[in-house]
């Protein structure tokens, strides 16, 4: 028996355009699935999904999760009819849309299964094969949420000319943040297609709105790296702006948003595939963290506490 794990995630900035050459900043969060993997009598394999979750999401995505495992397996060329297996999923991270759960997932099944049956992949290949899992969740996945969930810190992530880079980001102190659960689960893998249609709908005004959001990222990196949250807090709002008139985010996540500036946050967002799942706010003392969480606990949103950045 073996175990692996995977990092979840928060995407400050380029969630939905990093097919686009748009830079993301994908920060992993210190919550993880654990995946386990135990050779078994019979034939074929089993799955024990014991994750806590956004309540409906598991079950919306089932169809999807089978056909990342066998692509998973597949991938690591695993052969499940000689050595049958049982994958048992556990952990620290709430399964919902927009924190990686998918990928996280992914990366902790490649690791278990490396450790089990002594393959000695790199993290590099890791990474690879949770790409390769993340297909069955997202159509073309750019990579991002694999990427974070295997090497963990704040990444600025980009896909160029179909090669995929990332640089860590490092901060001057770890940075707390708020993330609250919409409860709705979206299906990120339709969203080519709604960006397809918005690039269609008007070519000019897509390619306006991507350069101003490729701006935004390398203009938040650099406020990361020299400690001015505040300007990082006001380009994640504005951004969020830009993706609300995309139809990019959802009412609920808005209502969120603002009232995490109300509470004082430095900025919010949609984070993730949007349409849906959660929104993150940038609250970077402990007690202005906990002002923006219990005021969304209070009204019944399940929320995370999480710090970025930390080693």
């Amino acid at each position: 028996m073996a175990k692996g794990s995977g990092y979840g995630k928060t995407i400050l900035i380029g969630d939905q355009f990093v097919l686009h050459d748009v830079p993301a900043i994908v920060a992993a969060l210190a919550f993880e699935t654990v995946a386990t993997v135990e050779k078994i009598k019979g034939e074929g394999w089993i799955l024990e999904d014991n994750r806590n979750e956004v309540p409906g999401y598991k079950e919306k995505k089932k169809e999807q999760q089978v056909d990342s495992i066998n692509r998973i397996l597949e991938v690591m060329k695993i052969d499940i009819k000689k050595t049958p297996i049982k994958i048992t999923y556990g952990g620290s991270l709430l399964a919902g849309s927009g924190v990686g759960a998918s990928a996280a997932s992914c990366v902790s099944l490649a690791r278990a299964l490396n450790a089990e049956f002594e393959l000695d992949l790199s993290i590099e290949e890791i990474n690879q094969v949770g790409w390769e899992g993340e297909f069955a969740y997202h159509g073309t996945p750019s990579g991002v949420d694999n990427t974070a969930s295997s090497y963990g810190g704040i990444l600025f992530y980009q896909v160029q000319n179909e090669k995929k880079s990332f640089e860590r980001i490092q901060v001057k102190t770890p940075i707390n943040v708020v993330l609250a659960n919409s409860g709705v689960t979206s299906d990120t893998s339709t969203l080519d297609a709604f960006t397809t249609q918005l690039r269609e709908k008007d070519p000019d005004l897509f390619i306006k709105r991507l350069k101003a959001i490729k701006e935004q990222s390398f203009e938040m990196k650099k406020a990361l790296e020299e400690g001015e949250l505040e300007k990082a807090g006001s380009i994640m709002t504005e951004n969020h702006k830009i993706l609300i008139d995309m139809g990019l985010s959802h009412e609920t996540l808005v209502y969120l948003c603002n009232l995490a500036l109300e509470k004082g946050a430095l900025g919010a967002k949609v984070t993730g595939g949007g349409r849906g799942g959660y929104m993150v706010a940038l609250t970077p003392d402990k007690e202005l963290q906990e002002v923006v969480a219990s005021a969304m606990e209070k009204e019944g949103y399940k929320v995370i506490r999480a710090t970025i950045g930390e080693n």
